[in-house]
C-alpha cells in the first residue's frame, strides 16, 4: 500500500503538507504516516529535570499529532498511523524511510517566505538523489482550495 510520510510540527506549512498528503492518499487508496519529532533534549545536570523536560516535549508532540490526525480523519476519511520519535530530525526521518519500504513519498511543507526549513533544505538539496522514495515539497503559500485542486 502507498504510504505518504508527513513530518508534522506547529508550523502552517506542515499543516498544508498534511492536507496534501491526506488528499493524495484518499485519491490513490493509500495511507498517511504522521511523524512528530521531539528534539533531543539538551543535557541538564539533574536527571529529574531533564526527564521532565523530555516528557513535556513528548506530550506536546503527541497532542499536536492527535489534533492533526483528528482533522485528517474528519476531512478526508484517511486514518493515519502516528509515530512520535525523539532525536535529530534528519536522522529520525532517514531511519523511518529506511525501515519502511511502504513509504511512497516523503511529504514536506516549505515555508511561504524565507528559508524553506531544515528538512526541506536537506532532503531536497544535495542528498535528494539518495532517497529511497520521491520527495514532495508543498509550498506553504498554497490555499486550501489550491491544495484540493492540485492533490
Amino acid at each position: 500500500m502507498r504510504t505518504y510520510l508527513v513530518v508534522i510540527d506547529e508550523t502552517e506549512e506542515a499543516t498544508i503538507a498534511l492536507r496534501f498528503a491526506a488528499r493524495r492518499a484518499a485519491k490513490t487508496g493509500g495511507t498517511v504516516e504522521i511523524l512528530a519529532l521531539v528534539p533531543p533534549a539538551e543535557f541538564v545536570q539533574w536527571g529529574g529535570v531533564q526527564a521532565t523536560i523530555e516528557e513535556e516535549a513528548r506530550l506536546r508532540a503527541e497532542a499536536l499529532v492527535a489534533g492533526a490526525a483528528g482533522t485528517l480523519v474528519e476531512e478526508s476519511g484517511v486514518r493515519p498511523s502516528i509515530t512520535v520519535m525523539q532525536g535529530e530530525p534528519i536522522h529520525v526521518v532517514r531511519k523511518m524511510l529506511a525501515e519502511n519500504d511502504q513509504i511512497a513519498a516523503l511529504v514536506l511543507g516549505a515555508a511561504a517566505s524565507g528559508a524553506p526549513g531544515p528538512l526541506v533544505s536537506h532532503f531536497a538539496g544535495a542528498d535528494a538523489g539518495r532517497l529511497p522514495c520521491p520527495i514532495m515539497v508543498i509550498p506553504g503559500s498554497l490555499s486550501r482550495e489550491a491544495i484540493d485542486r492540485l492533490s
